[in-house]
């Protein structure tokens, strides 16, 4: 909701800059670009150290192609092909290897990263090859805003008012949320977009190859802990990554 407010003077400029039809693209965009994806984000990391949702955020790249190939007529190779089937297996081992039955109820929530990157992935291929002939600033403010008011409705529901006024801490939680909304998300979803129309699907969602690098910085610095068949999980994930980008 606080991206949206962000980016809404544009979204009300704009309004009549965009045909009927695109409106359905514009919602599905917001759904599959940003609603979706930050309910299952904040809903797995819940229970999953932040370095490896970072880790498996890198899985945007593969469903960046997948959904191209099935839903937009896009050509795969074999070799692309390779390198998602090795990126949907190092997927595997990251999340259901470990040992010690601590890991055996965390493990499973990184399955809500991974529909949040075929969410990603979905979003990509819709804004270019449904969205191309809108500007960036254009198209991100005015997806925000199909998707705002069911970003305020569902607030509306909890109890977010009583935890502001009696949780200590609430309000410098809130102030990061902010942060996040307004450079994390709306910022970040301007540039984002801006890079997809210079670009090709698969380059602008290969920037997902310095999420785990910033991840696992973060995390690290959180106390976090990395353990060895996090770190074959996360190789063998970069290297499907890789090979999915070099293949031609």
């Amino acid at each position: 909701m606080i991206a949206c407010l962000t980016l809404l003077p544009f979204a009300l400029r704009h309004l009549r800059a965009v045909e009927p039809r695109h409106w359905k693209f514009l919602l599905g965009s917001g759904l599959l670009g940003n609603l979706i994806p930050a309910f299952l984000f904040a809903y797995a990391e819940t229970r999953l150290a932040s370095g490896l949702a970072g880790v498996l955020n890198s899985l945007t790249a593969l469903f960046t192609l997948l959904v191209g190939a099935v839903f937009f007529r896009q050509s795969i190779t074999w070799m692309r092909m390779l390198g998602i089937l090795i990126g949907i297996g190092g997927t595997c081992l990251l999340i259901f290897s470990g040992n010690g039955n601590a890991e055996l109820d965390n493990k499973y929530y990184g399955l809500y990263i991974v529909v949040a990157t075929i969410c990603y992935g979905g979003s990509v291929n819709i804004i270019k090859h449904r969205l191309q002939g809108i500007k960036p600033i254009v198209m991100s403010s005015l997806a925000l805003l199909t998707v705002g008011p069911m970003a305020l409705a569902y607030l509306l529901t909890t109890d977010v008012a009583t935890k502001l006024q009696h949780t200590p801490g609430a309000w410098e939680a809130l102030l990061y949320i902010a942060v996040l909304a307004v450079f994390s998300t709306a910022v970040g979803l301007v540039l984002f977009n801006k890079l997809i129309h210079i670009s090709t699907t698969l380059f602008a969602s290969s920037s997902t190859y310095l999420v785990p690098i910033v991840a696992l910085m973060w995390g690290v610095l959180d106390g976090e802990t990395i353990q060895l068949w996090h770190y074959m999980g996360m190789v063998v994930i970069l290297a499907g990554v890789f090979i999915v980008n070099r293949a031609r």
